[in-house]
């Protein structure tokens, strides 16, 4: 899987901008605020239609400007074609092949893409909220209807928690209102549960090798499901949907109380083990680190095994926050197999042969010079 060619309009600080790519190694080079990381950014929305920095579109958006356009010529399967998204006020467009798409969730997965930035050291020692959206953007991308089920469950979450918020410690409710909406938000949840737990036994089985090699053969990566409900790995979908009833049965009259949904999958987290050891509460910043990296690379071999081909990496400003052992392990494993997008203020100090064969782009204010 590759991404041939680039342009953005509006998009950024980016006017108007078109880029060719190498197909192996592409690094991205420029001083903080000159755009490296808004070309990266580009390229995650072409693949998710939304950016990993900010939840508002608007953003994306040029100043003063009506419209932001994000194009790709992607190579995917042994067949070449066109990728769009259009930005607007009054929505976003997505066109797969040169036909805009009625839904997100047909569009997404079209193009397979794993980031990695500094922010993603936080997978480990961050919010639930963190792992939650890692573990729904990466399920999101090989089997996109699970995008259209968390929408689902999202809208109906939102409309079930304004109801309890309205009918706050009103004891003469309706009812029957409660019980429609919590049988439409069981039928996501459970699907979403089910479709976790599918992924969660995948990522296990590339993530705890990887993670022994990285530490030297020296740690044991185990991790878990944390639900907010007694869900289990062995439970079909009927089941869990069964064990969500009984659960809402018992805890509505709280839940009117509290005026909030208080579980479900909105509320579930993972939980990273190493050695036995809860890495977020009492592994070393290394052993975090190490358990994010791990996890990123395992996202590669996933997608791979999943998909038929190798999805597309970006690294953006990472590289420096990793030290030399594991800055060379994450260079050496995805030499030749990867198209990889590196962005960095300077690669001194960056010692691998990988980069010594690399397509250059400098960036200086929106614009690549040189």
């Amino acid at each position: 899987m590759h991404i041939h060619q680039l342009t953005l309009k509006n998009y950024r600080n980016y006017d108007d901008l078109k880029l060719k790519f190498d197909d192996k190694i592409n690094v991205i080079i420029g001083e903080n605020a000159q755009g490296k990381t808004n070309l990266m950014e580009s390229i995650n929305v072409l693949a998710f239609t939304k950016s990993h920095r900010t939840p508002r579109d608007k953003e994306l958006i040029q100043w003063d400007k009506e419209y932001a356009k994000i194009e790709g010529s992607i190579s995917k399967r042994k067949r070449n074609f066109p990728l769009e998204i259009v930005i607007s006020a009054k929505g976003k467009k997505a066109k797969l092949n040169h036909l805009e798409q009625r839904r997100l969730s047909d569009y997404i997965g079209a193009l397979n893409v794993v980031m990695f930035a500094p922010e993603d050291l936080n997978l480990v020692k961050g919010s639930p909220q963190v792992r939650r959206r890692f573990i729904d953007m990466e399920i999101g991308q090989i089997q996109p209807v699970y995008i259209y089920h968390l929408g689902q469950f999202q809208k109906i979450l939102k409309q079930r928690n304004h109801f309890l918020k309205s009918n706050q410690r009103n004891k003469s409710y309706d009812q029957v209102m409660l019980q429609i909406l919590t049988e439409q938000l069981i039928e996501h949840a459970a699907i979403i549960i089910e479709k976790r737990f599918i992924f969660l036994d995948l990522l296990r089985k590339w993530a705890a090798p990887i993670h022994h090699n990285i530490s030297r053969q020296m740690e044991k990566l185990e991790i878990t499901y944390n639900a907010s409900i007694n869900v289990s790995e062995q439970d079909n979908r009927e089941k869990i949907a069964n064990i969500y009833m009984e659960k809402f049965n018992e805890l509505e009259n709280r839940e009117v109380e509290r005026g909030t949904t208080l579980f479900g999958p909105h509320r579930d987290d993972l939980i990273f083990h190493v050695n036995g050891k809860d890495v977020q509460t009492y592994g070393s910043q290394g052993q975090q680190r190490t358990t994010a990296l791990s996890l990123k690379l395992a996202e590669i071999e996933l997608i791979h095994s999943e998909v038929g081909e190798y999805p597309i990496l970006l690294l953006d400003d990472v590289l420096s926050e990793l030290d030399d052992y594991r800055q060379s392990l994450l260079l050496h494993t995805i030499q030749g197999k990867v198209q990889t997008f590196v962005s960095t203020t300077s690669v001194d100090g960056i010692q691998h042969d990988t980069l010594k064969k690399a397509e250059l782009f400098r960036v200086e204010n929106g614009k690549i010079v040189g």
